[in-house]
């Protein structure tokens, strides 16, 4: 929740997920190219992102790219503006790398997916580094600036296999997924990576702030959340109502931090009991709204 601005991903039909590597929040279309690396761990040391992302490195630099380095701890930048950002986990005597390479990125939209105010959200989780982003698309020779993102995709595996066709890398190198495979992943897909609980529910515990100004008074709304549900509310401001606010503040509890089940459950209760003279729909909109 504080790497993104969920408001706008909602509107514009952006999926948010999480990935098992960890790390901070990134935005992909299909103008960005992800590739994977799986190695033995014996054979390589963890965090050494510099010799597991060299052939994308060395076949950029093929296509025109010359001024590419590999920075920090995870970044690969053009003229000192990353282009591409890694992460890495071990498991089962595997090291799995995997990385991003923006090559035609809406970057208005990643600008506007990856920003939340920091006085609305505050927690312990990790960050991330927000560095001037950059598309590799005009750097590369002129041939290539009017591929697609599927098609650098290919040029890339030819320069990586040194071969001058694609068919030839895909009979010598390619693993073809078959039915069983498409099966297991989208049942991946189902049980982790749209699964409420795997992407919220293991958020480390942060605090929210809403607040707004209405004729009736200000309402000053701030929630604990720990794995993604709220345990706990406190409701400030000088709006005036019948009753205390405690009785609201203690139905929230419990409920998770997820837009619709907020609203769902705000409206099972009269709120005009807590704020007189403010319309029942926009005191929903304001404590259910994330961002």
């Amino acid at each position: 929740m504080e790497e993104i601005d969920p408001e706008y991903c909602r509107e514009h039909n952006i999926t948010i997920t999480r990935r098992l590597s960890g790390g901070g929040a990134m935005y992909q279309d299909f103008g960005n190219m992800c590739f994977s690396m799986v190695v033995p761990a014996k054979d390589q040391k963890f965090g050494d992102f510099k010799s597991m992302v060299q052939p994308v490195v060395d076949g950029l630099k093929e296509m025109g790219a010359s001024n590419i380095e590999v920075t920090g701890r995870n970044d690969i930048v053009l003229d000192g503006k990353k282009f591409s950002g890694n992460a890495m986990y071990t498991r089962d005597g595997k090291t799995f790398s995997h990385g991003t390479c923006m090559f035609d990125v809406d970057t208005d939209v990643v600008t506007n997916a990856l920003r939340v105010p920091k006085d609305k959200i505050q927690s312990k989780g990790i960050k991330s580094v927000r560095s001037r982003v950059v598309n590799i698309k005009p750097y590369l020779k002129e041939e290539y600036r009017n591929m697609n993102t599927f098609q650098l995709r290919d040029e890339l595996i030819k320069k990586i296999w040194k071969t001058n066709s694609i068919k030839e890398a895909e009979e010598n190198y390619a693993y073809f997924l078959d039915d069983e495979d498409k099966k297991e992943i989208a049942k991946l897909e189902q049980d982790i990576y749209y699964n409420w609980d795997w992407v919220y529910g293991k958020s480390p515990k942060f605090t929210v702030q809403r607040r707004k100004h209405f004729n009736g008074g200000t309402i000053d709304a701030r929630f604990n959340v720990q794995n993604g549900v709220i345990e706990n509310a406190v409701i400030y401001g000088d709006f005036f109502g019948p009753e205390n606010v405690d009785e609201l503040q203690d139905s929230l509890k419990g409920t998770q931090y997820a837009q619709g089940k907020i609203k769902d459950k705000l409206k099972t209760i009269d709120l005009s009991r807590f704020f007189a003279g403010i319309p029942q729909d926009e005191i929903i909109e304001l404590l259910s709204t994330q961002q």
